[in-house]
């Protein structure tokens, strides 16, 4: 036994020596277990009153959170279709006062026709007095020089 004394001063804390050794246990470090005890049924009763309470609160902030984004849309949907209206009701204007200008470019047509057939007989007009001007040109040079003859 006096080996195993030996062995065992040898050893370091809390590890056996031996096999058969059991090691030494330090109390400071081991905690104790509590037993998980139950709450009592009055505690049970008002945590469920508790928590159905709040999950209420929280579903009707859901559901008015779905409701107020539903009025919403509905208000976006009608000024929608206001703009909508407005936009048809333009679009009649432009619609009405392009027929109106289709049809006093119609009745100007016939005017707008003799303006260029008017513009056909001023460009002729025009080549013939530049004819005539280079005609009565090459006679002066022709009377110049018989002239001086």
């Amino acid at each position: 036994m006096a080996a195993a004394a030996t062995a065992a001063a040898e050893a370091p804390e809390g590890v056996p020596a031996s096999p058969r050794e059991e090691p030494v246990r330090d109390d400071a470090a081991v905690e104790t277990a509590e037993e998980a005890k139950e709450p009592a049924e009055a505690d049970i009763t008002e945590l469920c009153r508790d928590m159905f309470s709040k999950m209420a609160t929280y579903l009707t902030g859901e559901l008015t959170a779905t409701s107020e984004d539903y009025k919403l849309l509905e208000n976006m949907n009608k000024l929608t279709s206001l703009k909508y209206l407005e936009m048809k009701d333009i679009a009649i204007n432009i619609s009405r006062n392009l027929k109106d200008l289709n049809q006093k470019y119609a009745e100007l047509q016939p005017y707008l026709d003799q303006i260029n057939v008017i513009e056909e007989q001023v460009a002729a007009l025009e080549q013939a007095a530049y004819k005539l001007d280079a005609y009565s040109k090459k006679l002066e040079a022709k009377y110049k020089k018989l002239e001086k003859r």
